[in-house]
């Protein structure tokens, strides 16, 4: 079957080129999707499908699944696709999709057990992978204040690696109401940061981690302000056992994430 998008001129080509601003992307309220793993879990959320006739017949289970939700799927020249992606080497299959974050109000009613909070986390990279390991940790949502990255950059897409179609997430909530909003509904507001006065595992062993808890986490190179600190009930820093002065953003947050998924599991 030859490809039904050939002309690099063509307006969905231009849409996808322009989705990869910012402001473009708000304005319209949709994003790209790229590679058959994201593809396919954000199918709730797709408007079109994009793909070469060779993914085509590589990926014919996650087209049949986009066919039977009654979504258009274009086949498209490989250079057209390869204007369309953001990756260097494309898989040769993209999604548009719809945003899909959710208002704060709406996470913090449903009473969360576990919720990611990043406070002026910058580097798309970074908050995707923190995304995946909230998602791996059984988290209930994840929030990105308004001085964080956008969850729908195409890097951070990426490297939530289909995690950001799983979990509730709120975008440009500022921190102090996120918090806030976040403690009327119950939830234990740790912030984690390397100069914190508690040690991990003297919370744990201390039992104090059992019960509804948010973390936070801050800047790649700063971490958390004192203001933002101040915020929360209690800072705790991540033990070092060995001779590394520190953890990156990601490692950092799937230890403590994965340590208030098993003190609440074990309780």
């Amino acid at each position: 079957m030859p490809p039904e998008l050939t002309s690099l001129r063509s307006p969905r080509v231009s849409t996808a080129r322009r989705l990869g601003k910012r402001g473009f992307r708000a304005k319209e309220r949709r994003f790209l999707a790229e590679g058959p793993q994201a593809v396919r879990e954000a199918l709730a959320h797709l408007v079109e499908v994009y793909v070469t006739p060779e993914a085509a017949e590589r990926h014919a289970d996650i087209l049949r699944a986009a066919r039977a939700a009654r979504l258009p799927v274009l086949t498209a020249s490989d250079e057209v696709l390869g204007e369309m992606a953001d990756t260097v080497t494309p898989q040769g299959i993209v999604g548009l999709c719809r945003f899909l974050d959710r208002p704060l109000e709406e996470i913090a009613a449903a009473r969360p057990r576990l919720v990611a909070v990043l406070a002026h986390v910058r580097d798309p990279g970074n908050a995707g992978t923190v995304l995946r390991c909230a998602d791996a940790a059984g988290a209930d949502a994840v929030v990105l204040t308004d001085a964080s990255v956008d969850v729908y950059n195409p890097k951070a897409v990426r490297a939530s690696a289909g995690s950001l179609f799983h979990l509730p997430v709120a975008v440009g909530v500022p921190v102090e109401e996120a918090l806030r909003q976040l403690a009327v509904a119950g939830v234990r507001v740790l912030a984690a940061d390397g100069a914190g006065e508690r040690d991990l595992d003297e919370e744990l062993d201390a039992g104090s981690m059992a019960g509804p808890t948010a973390w936070v986490f801050g800047n790649e190179a700063w971490g958390l302000p004192e203001e933002t600190r101040s915020l929360a009930d209690t800072v705790v820093r991540v033990p070092l056992h060995g001779r590394a002065e520190s953890l990156n953003l990601a490692t950092a947050a799937a230890v403590c994430l994965y340590a208030s998924a098993r003190a609440q599991r074990t309780r």
